[in-house]
């Protein structure tokens, strides 16, 4: 792997984005969007779907401590226990995604606190119209590459209404700029990582995960999808059925992600996998987070993990950016 062979298959230079991811999340977090803050909210529910909705997953698993009811709805319905005391995170890079828009409408009916990200589109029109707060966030090259831009902007926004410690996210960017210099594309051989992985992955990825990092286990099952078949499965819940696919020969490979503070169950599950996994002659990757508070160790996995994707697009060489079946199915509501 080289620079050239990326400039021959990445037509439109997401690499080039990634290696900024560092730098934008610190700009968009030092940005001036206006902060807002809600009083005394104890439910919200981020809305989006693909990259926006991953979003959401990452905010619940923030927050998961917290006393905030959160839900993350990708779809249509809104859960039936909004009410005006509840707090809407419309997120959609383009604006234009039509299970938002319905979403948005429904929250406006209900008289829910609402607040809306985008670059523009039709939910920056809705927002105009109806005199909703909206905050503009700038579009890099697609939406699961926008990632870093609208996370850290919506922080910026909110962290003062879910009560996030502001050294907790100068923390993570931290680690993203540290972990950049080992993953990016200047830095394309033994240590990187992320290319490791990717050199590593040659059937469909099995991703098992504990809970608290469910959120980069539906991130990374999302950006291998543009390329790849994925399973993703929740540890506790593998150890009484998915187990037993391993019985039998499969071009399928495992992934454990793991965190250092893990809980002791959960450290136990995790040993017992990798234990089964060695007696049986499986090959199986650990991949685990960096040290420091939530924050930190879910963004840079999922730096990681994101960078992984484009690398295993160019092993195939293939083009990581195009998503002609998402086109179709647009195309066709």
């Amino acid at each position: 792997m080289d620079i050239s062979t990326l400039e021959k298959y990445d037509s439109q230079k997401m690499y080039k984005i990634y290696d900024e991811w560092a730098n934008i999340a610190r700009e968009s977090f030092e940005s001036n969007q206006k902060p807002i803050n809600f009083d005394n909210i104890d439910h919200i529910v981020f809305a989006g779907m693909g990259g926006s909705g991953a979003i959401g997953d990452i905010f619940a698993s923030v927050l998961s401590k917290t006393n905030i009811h959160v839900n993350v709805v990708k779809g249509y319905l809104l859960p039936t226990t909004v009410n005006s005391d509840t707090l809407v995170v419309i997120i959609s890079v383009s604006g234009n995604t039509s299970e938002t828009l319905s979403l948005i409408k429904s929250a406006y009916k209900k008289k829910c606190k609402i607040i809306g990200f985008s670059s523009g589109g039709k939910l920056l029109e809705f927002c105009k119209k109806n005199k909703i707060e909206h905050r503009i966030v700038t579009k890099f090259h697609s939406p699961r590459v926008s990632f870093t831009a609208y996370f850290y902007t919506i922080l910026k926004v909110l962290y003062s209404s879910l009560n996030i410690n502001k050294e907790d996210i100068f923390e993570s960017i931290k680690r993203l700029e540290d972990i950049s210099k080992k993953i990016n594309s200047t830095n394309l051989n033994i240590t990187n990582p992320s290319l490791n992985l990717a050199k590593w992955m040659e059937g469909i990825p099995t991703i098992y995960y504990p809970l608290g990092l469910q959120a980069v286990a539906i991130r990374f099952k999302s950006v291998l999808h543009t390329k790849s078949h994925v399973i993703i499965e929740d540890i506790m819940e593998a150890s009484h059925n998915a187990i037993m696919s391993w019985e039998k020969p499969s071009k399928v490979q495992p992934i454990l992600l793991r965190g250092k503070d893990d809980s002791n169950e959960t450290k136990k599950r995790l040993d017992i996998f990798s234990e089964y996994f060695e007696k049986n002659n499986i090959e199986y990757k650990e991949i685990f987070s960096v040290d420091g508070n939530i924050i930190s160790k879910i963004v840079n996995l999922i730096y990681v993990l994101d960078y992984t994707s484009i690398y295993l697009a160019i092993k195939r060489k293939t083009d990581p950016t195009p998503v002609n079946s998402i086109i179709y199915i647009k195309s066709k509501l």
